[in-house]
């Protein structure tokens, strides 16, 4: 498969081409997009570039072989190997965990530019991220647990909460990426999951976990996707479509997108 971002219809289903392929060497994309954010308000899509150590912004109608609107790239940015992001598109802010910092951007950076903050922690920064602007927080999810931390932070500080522990079966593992709904303070959390009887092959244990922004310690999901000998094998991420009360997952593993009526969360 040729690098591509590929937009499809909202109700497509099997085996459907997608309506739209951002694709091609203007596109500087690579191989491998383990994250991409899209902005409603100003219509962006952002995706981190890791093997050039790049963020790349596209507008959100581009299609074909069409080159980034802006990039993020060079020795002041501090990005390393950035592989997942979130976005802020209230307080034009992009997050992305890298290096076990989290690098904070304007929305609108472009070139070679430093971050606006930095943010580090003796429990560290996991490497999924998602931004809650209504009620100041942004959370990471790292190999055990979820961090909550103020939106604001800056420098090394610690998290106002952390969830994880051996009361809710260390249900998360291997965090891949977060969603957040603000007007509840939901967290939704894409878990790979562990199969330690074929590591590398599809998990038993994956599955999409429900936590909320005022959880702390060891506190169980309150809603799951998937789980023990479920559907999903190895999700990677998840979106919300609230309008239509849905939950959409993608599964490496399956190489598919699943979509789940979940109206409780909404």
């Amino acid at each position: 498969m040729h690098p591509q971002i590929a937009i499809f219809a909202r109700l497509a289903d099997g085996g459907e081409k997608p309506v739209r392929q951002i694709h091609g060497q203007k596109t500087l994309l690579s191989r491998t997009v383990h994250a991409i954010a899209y902005d409603g308000i100003h219509d962006e899509i952002v995706v981190p570039q890791q093997f050039a150590q790049a963020i790349l912004t596209f507008r959100g109608g581009a299609n074909g072989e069409e080159a980034p609107i802006r990039v993020i790239h060079g020795s002041l940015t501090q990005l390393q190997r950035p592989d997942r992001l979130g976005i802020d598109p209230v307080n034009n802010e992009i997050y992305v965990p890298d290096g076990g910092k989290m690098l904070v951007f304007h929305r609108e950076a472009n070139g070679n530019v430093a971050p606006i903050r930095v943010i580090s922690s003796d429990s560290g920064i996991g490497g999924a991220v998602a931004i809650d602007p209504l009620n100041n927080v942004f959370v990471t999810g790292g190999s055990r647990s979820l961090q909550i931390f103020d939106r604001t932070a800056s420098g090394h500080t610690k998290p106002l909460r952390v969830i994880g522990g051996p009361k809710n079966g260390d249900k998360i593992r291997g965090s891949k990426n977060i969603t957040l709904y603000p007007p509840r303070g939901w967290i939704i959390v894409a878990n790979q999951g562990v199969n330690r009887h074929r590591p590398m092959d599809y998990s038993e244990e994956s599955f999409v976990g429900v936590w909320n922004i005022h959880d702390d310690g060891d506190v169980p999901p309150r809603w799951m996707i998937g789980g023990p000998f479920g559907a999903l094998r190895q999700a990677r991420g998840v979106v919300l479509d609230p309008k239509h009360k849905t939950v959409i997952v993608s599964d490496k593993y399956l190489n598919a997108a699943l979509t789940y009526y979940f109206p409780e969360i909404f």
